[in-house]
């Protein structure tokens, strides 16, 4: 796994850019080009913090959350074409190296959800997130859909702040709900 401190001083680094308006990326280093790259996939359940840091949509704050993702429908209006994310998938399958090529064993996720704020063609805020099990976990991408759904219904009630759910999900989505105390 990501080393934890390094993990959380660049999340705090991204909030702090995220209130400036920048750019934001998770994970610790440069983000990766994506062009002759090979990510790892040792961080599985998670993607390579190298390869897929997150990153943030600059219109999303916490001030424009009842205008964007409250809305119901909202994300449909900024998720990518499948014929933008099923090439980006392929690509991606190659650069983590996964045995299994078959892409509809995989879910071009976005790290950072669309329903959080995450930034929605970035390559470096999608991966082919499989949709199988990589441990005795148990994790899943269909596990971290639910997780997303229940972090963006606490951020538009108010039991979360964006900035926090965009923090847990970065730093590990599997302990996101604990970490905000939402199991």
């Amino acid at each position: 796994m990501p080393d934890a401190i390094s993990r959380r001083l660049a999340v705090l680094a991204a909030a702090s850019a995220a209130v400036a308006g920048t750019a934001i990326f998770f994970g610790p280093g440069a983000p990766a080009a994506h062009a002759d790259i090979t990510c790892s996939t040792a961080y599985l359940p998670l993607p390579d913090p190298v390869c897929t840091p997150g990153t943030l949509n600059p219109d999303v704050t916490q001030d424009t959350i009842d205008s964007t993702i409250c809305v119901s429908g909202w994300t449909a209006t900024v998720r990518p074409p499948t014929s933008y994310t099923n090439a980006l998938k392929v690509k991606q399958i190659a650069e983590y190296g996964y045995s299994d090529t078959s892409t509809s064993d995989y879910e071009e996720d976005h790290f950072i959800p669309l329903e959080l704020g995450g930034a929605p063609r970035d390559p470096q805020n999608l991966w082919p997130e499989p949709h199988y099990s990589s441990d005795s976990s148990g994790n899943t991408s269909y596990t971290k859909d639910q997780v997303e759904n229940k972090l963006k219904k606490a951020v538009c009630d108010g039991s979360a702040g964006l900035s926090d759910a965009q923090n847990a999900i970065a730093t590990d989505w599997t302990t996101a709900l604990a970490k905000l105390g939402l199991s």
